[in-house]
Parts: C-alpha cells; sequence; structure tokens
C-alpha cells in the first residue's frame, strides 16, 4: 500500500561485489517488515559505513500528480522506472564502477530486464519481485528510501497557510487513522487537497462525493483535436482534476457558437509568441 501523503522516494545502495557476504550479515531487510526505530538505527549504521555508498530521488506529491494527470499522462510504472534509471545513471557518472545491479520490479521482470539492460550495456541486471525481501543490497535501499520519505513527511513544511490547518499528518499511509482525519479535516469541495498530498491517488476519490462540477470550454488550439461534428468539447474537472476519479473523458456539446461568449465579446485570441 503506497502513501498517500508526502514524497514518493527511490533509493539505491551501492558496494563492491566482495562486501556482499558483509552486506548481508547487517540484518536488512524488506523496510515494511521493519519499525520505525529499527529501520533508523540501520540507516544511521550504513551512513557511517564507508564501504558503501547510497542515493535517493525524492519525487514531490505535487510532480506525481502533475506527471499522471497530464493529457499524455506518465503511469506509476513509468515513473519508478525513469528514477531507478536516473539512479542508475547518477552513481555510474560518480565514477562507480557497476557490473551488477538489482531490481525490485514494477511491471513486467523480464520487459523491465530488457529495457534496463539496452540502456546500459555494459551491467548485469535482476529484476525480481519482492527483491527488496531477497537481496541485502535492495533491502538496504529500501531502508534509505522508506526512511528519507518519512523524515521528509515528519519535516514537512506545509506551502498554504490557512488558520485551520496542522500537522498531525499520522503515517501518510491511507490506512492509518490519523492520516484519514487530516485528510477528511484538509479537504476543499473546490481546491481540492493542500499540495502535501498525491491528489492523483484513487484514494482521495471518496473525501470528493460531494465536490464542486466545474466546466469549461477548450481553448482554440484543443478545438481542432476534441471536436465531433459541431459541437465543441467541455471537460468536467472531476474527470481529469484532483479526485483521482476514472478519467473517461466525458464530451459535453455546448451551443457549437465556437469560443465562449466572454472572449468573444472582448476579442480575445490564445497569443503563442510575442514579437
Amino acid at each position: 500500500m503506497s502513501s498517500v501523503l508526502g514524497p514518493m522516494v527511490y533509493g539505491c545502495l551501492y558496494c563492491a561485489c566482495s562486501y556482499q557476504k558483509t552486506l548481508s550479515s547487517l540484518n536488512f531487510a524488506d523496510s515494511k517488515t521493519l519499525k520505525e526505530e529499527k529501520r533508523e538505527e540501520l540507516f544511521e549504521n550504513l551512513k557511517v559505513d564507508n564501504c558503501i555508498g547510497w542515493e535517493v530521488d525524492v519525487i514531490d506529491p505535487r510532480e506525481l500528480s502533475a506527471k499522471m494527470l497530464r493529457k499524455l499522462k506518465v503511469n506509476l510504472n513509468e515513473i519508478s522506472h525513469n528514477s531507478a534509471i536516473g539512479l542508475v545513471r547518477r552513481v555510474i557518472n560518480m565514477g562507480v564502477l557497476l557490473t551488477e545491479v538489482y531490481v525490485d520490479t514494477v511491471g513486467d521482470a523480464e520487459k523491465y530486464q530488457i529495457k534496463l539492460s539496452e540502456i546500459f550495456p555494459g551491467v548485469k541486471f535482476v529484476v525480481s519481485k519482492k527483491a527488496d525481501s531477497l537481496y541485502p543490497v535492495v533491502s538496504g535501499a529500501s531502508i534509505v528510501a522508506k526512511v528519507t520519505r518519512d523524515r521528509a513527511l515528519r519535516d514537512w513544511v506545509p506551502d498554504e497557510t490557512a488558520d485551520n490547518m496542522h500537522t498531525n499528518f499520522g503515517s501518510g499511509y491511507p490506512g492509518d487513522p490519523e492520516t484519514k482525519a487530516w485528510l477528511e479535516h484538509h479537504k476543499h469541495s473546490l481546491f481540492g487537497f493542500p499540495t502535501l498530498v498525491r491528489f492523483s491517488w484513487g484514494t482521495c476519490t471518496p473525501y470528493f462525493k460531494d465536490s464542486v462540477e466545474v466546466l469549461w470550454e477548450a481553448d482554440k488550439e484543443d478545438e481542432e483535436g476534441s471536436r465531433n461534428g459541431n459541437g465543441k468539447r467541455q471537460l468536467k474537472l472531476s474527470n481529469v482534476g484532483f479526485t483521482g476519479y476514472k478519467r473517461k473523458t466525458e464530451d459535453i456539446e455546448s451551443s457549437g457558437k465556437g469560443r465562449c461568449k466572454f472572449f468573444q465579446a472582448r476579442r480575445l485570441e490564445l497569443v503563442s509568441s510575442f514579437l
């Protein structure tokens, strides 16, 4: 189950091949199976171990939602793949000679492995389900990512300044009663959630059953690809916006007289370049 609050964090751990046996004795495990105190202890231990290096990729919740809700959507698998590729590239650019990389799969393991091997032909990739339980180096990476994410949420300073906001987020997971209470308290029928929330997550949907429905007419630039017959397309905010509903775009026919009267009356046009 993914957190609905805070950034998404991907992590990597690297060490010499000769250090792998020692790594397996450090009691790393899948971060989800460890208590917070144990994760923090292991993280502090690996930070002072000169034989181990680590990196993280922290993706802001606003970036996640923007990518998942844009016209040309970027799904979570692609976001995850791009993050892993970026981390491998970052480590290589630091001068580390990578020979083997172990990856916890997202999506089809075989296809993911082929994809990585094509991008980094000199590296042997092992892509596996539950790799964070099977390989100590991946377990360590999961601890790095989880601790970084938990600390980011714990220390989060909201962008919003409303008087009724508070920071009792809980764990950030949708099953946490404290997180549920925070989401319920901070929802807004028109503006959605504060920027801390991954509002593209389906978890947010139930909180907006009574949300305000907003309609707007497409700009001329969008009309060419969205006209059906002589009408013009309008979109519901609930279908493409913050609520996380299944986005089956509804085409609602308007008067068919072209652009909104507001723009017609004022002779306003979309400008794409300035002289």
